[in-house]
């Protein structure tokens, strides 16, 4: 009986026989004899996976519950590590053998995360958040690496405070406005009588600027009844 198995791009095939592995194949098209049905392979993806890992809950360090979601990126980097961990060869499809890898992911990184927020306070965790796992820890790393798993990125999608607590930061976030506007324009009167109190010395002490009040006190004055005024060096000069 003659079997053909097909790997495809970015897979690997682990071919037994008998429920021994005696071949790793690369992605291609294989044809093999196989008269009492003893072949068997097991596939794994050698590409990065992507998968989300939703409502966790979890305590911050001032006993805050809240719930939180993140994305993981790995890869598989030994399949011979993987194949040694997990019952794969009686899988069905190469699906179920990734559920139970990224079971591990889970688990593993879940921890990490549990263990990370709760070393900060809630109202840190907001301001936190695009600093939190920047780098995979080292720790999390050597775990995963047993199972022949690698990660490269956690990175956190979104975070759930409870309604009262949400309520809070609200208004904590208004007076924080609010206190801001009020600086503002604290600074602006206090810029503005600086400015008149500068005006006012400089009106009082210039000879031009003298004149020319007085000037315009005149002009008020012509304003308010019929007046003529002669300025200048005549003697006979005269108003009526």
């Amino acid at each position: 009986m003659r079997k053909i198995i097909s790997v495809t791009p970015n897979h690997q095939g682990f071919l037994y026989k008998k429920n021994q592995l005696v071949r790793v194949l690369q992605p291609g098209i294989y044809k093999f004899w196989d008269w009492q049905n003893e072949l068997a392979v097991v596939m794994l993806p050698t590409n990065r996976r992507l998968f989300v890992v939703t409502n966790q809950e979890v305590l911050t360090r001032d006993q805050v519950a809240l719930r939180f979601s993140y994305f993981v990126e790995y890869y598989i980097n030994d399949g011979r590590k993987v194949l040694a961990h997990f019952d794969l060869l009686n899988k069905h499809n190469h699906y179920h053998s990734l559920y139970e890898v990224e079971q591990v992911v889970h688990q593993y990184t879940q921890v990490t995360w549990r263990e990370e927020i709760a070393q900060i306070d809630s109202e840190q965790l907001n301001e936190q958040r695009s600093e939190l796992m920047r780098e995979v820890p080292t720790s999390l790393k050597e775990v995963v690496e047993e199972y022949g798993i690698s990660i490269d990125k956690l990175l956190l999608r979104d975070i759930t405070f409870p309604k009262n607590v949400q309520n809070l930061f609200a208004k904590q976030l208004e007076a924080k406005v609010r206190a801001k506007a009020d600086l503002e324009n604290a600074r602006t009167a206090v810029a503005t009588t600086r400015a008149l109190k500068n005006a006012s010395e400089l009106m009082k002490n210039h000879e031009h600027i003298k004149f020319i009040q007085w000037m315009e006190t005149l002009g008020k004055i012509a304003e308010n009844g019929k007046h003529t005024f002669f300025i200048g060096e005549n003697t006979n000069g005269w108003s009526k």
